[in-house]
């Protein structure tokens, strides 16, 4: 059973949120700049190539398990964008704030406001890793144009749900991990794990 492993991230959002899901199985989540891992370009055009290579790259590094997740906001009237790029949507250096100030721009004049957060989990158990552990969610619902809230990270404030009235920055973070496309994807990956130590 995995013990310990390296988040290939140094996202302190996604650090918080993994750690508590994490905690229950037992698992301690070591940010990959504590063991100084460079980070990993992401060249991709899927979340499913990015988070490999990710994953693949700090368990290389480091010698441990890896969990790696790539995950964006996807729009609809966008084409699906930002997507991938979601993290530099307004170029480097990374700014949630800038990010979200160009998603609404984007979205002046559009009716369309749907979309959704997606999130792909890959744990690797070592770099050669031949049967990584994968698994996604999708979480729906709309950009608004006014931020709202103080918790999350990234979108939040501005990622509306119909379903609960407020945006996910308005969530309490136990709330968020529920339901997230990060905790659904993290709810499938444990499936799977247990399902291995049956």
């Amino acid at each position: 059973m995995i013990n310990k492993l390296v988040l290939a991230s140094n996202n302190a959002g996604k650090l918080k949120e993994f750690a508590a899901l994490l905690a229950p199985l037992g698992i301690e989540v070591i940010p990959q700049g504590r063991l100084n891992v460079p980070e990993c370009p992401e060249p991709h055009y899927t979340f499913l190539e990015n988070a490999l290579e990710k994953a693949r790259h700090a368990s290389h590094v480091t010698g441990l398990p890896a969990l790696a997740d790539d995950s964006g906001i996807c729009v609809e009237a966008l084409g699906g964008k930002p997507g991938v790029l979601s993290a530099r949507y307004a170029g480097e250096p990374k700014s949630d704030e800038r990010n979200n100030a160009k998603l609404v721009e984007k979205l002046q004049g559009k009716a369309n406001r749907r979309a959704y957060y997606y999130c792909v989990l890959v744990l690797v158990r070592h770099a050669d890793d031949p049967q990584p552990l994968v698994a996604d969610g999708a979480w729906y619902g709309e950009v608004a144009d006014t931020a709202s809230g103080t918790g999350g990270f990234g979108y939040d404030p501005h990622f509306w749900l119909p379903s609960h009235g407020c945006t996910v920055a308005d969530l309490p973070a136990d709330a968020k991990n529920a339901i997230s496309h990060r905790g659904q994807a993290m709810q499938a990956l444990l499936a799977k794990l247990q399902a291995q130590l049956a």
